[in-house]
């Protein structure tokens, strides 16, 4: 039995990394691609746009893609409260998920390898101060949300103060980066494309 489990693992471990890579390499070396499509998803139905942007922003703790680029992206399609809505809906989706399933998809190794020094910074200072580090990380622009995730799953930090924590933080940078960003583009004469 544990033999089976431990292969099931490892399939989804491989796929998941498979997708991992998939997805960053058009991320990074691709990027057009990805405006193009969801132009094309744009057109077609505003409240698919809508959904697909949800769906993104819902799994894009697996794939450790930042919100700031979702953000970016969508300030180009939407007004600025529907992706405010949906931005936090989908932060707060995606940080769940990496709470809960941050264990079995050995995201701990990731974490642990390429953040070391903030991971033991931060679990030293939530064994004291949980709700406002986790307000303050992720209000935070230049730390990445998904970590404090992380962390607060593995010490199993209670999922009401993680999800307040992870609300407030979030609704606070979420509102600075979509709300300047649309002044911005107002100063700039450039309109959502969907309105």
């Amino acid at each position: 039995m544990k033999k089976v489990l431990q292969h099931k693992q490892l399939i989804v471990a491989g796929v998941w990394l498979l997708v991992l890579v998939s997805v960053l390499y058009v991320y990074f070396f691709h990027q057009e691609f990805l405006h193009v499509q969801f132009a094309r998803i744009a057109e077609t139905s505003i409240f698919l746009a809508y959904a697909v942007l949800l769906l993104v922003g819902s799994l894009r703790g697996f794939v450790l893609i930042p919100a700031t680029y979702l953000i970016v992206l969508g300030l180009l399609f939407f007004p600025p409260w529907p992706l405010y809505f949906i931005i936090v809906a989908g932060i707060m989706i995606s940080s769940v998920s990496v709470y809960y399933f941050s264990e079995f998809l050995h995201l701990d190794l990731l974490f642990e390898n390429k953040y070391h020094r903030q991971v033991a910074w931060v679990r030293r200072g939530l064994e004291k101060y949980e709700l406002p580090i986790i307000i303050g990380w992720s209000a935070c622009p230049f730390l990445p949300t998904d970590l404090i995730c992380y962390i607060c799953g593995t010490l199993r930090v209670d999922m009401s103060k993680f999800l307040l924590g992870l609300f407030i933080g979030e609704t606070i940078m979420c509102g600075v980066y979509i709300f300047v960003g649309h002044r911005i583009m107002e100063y700039l004469q450039v309109a959502p494309l969907l309105q």
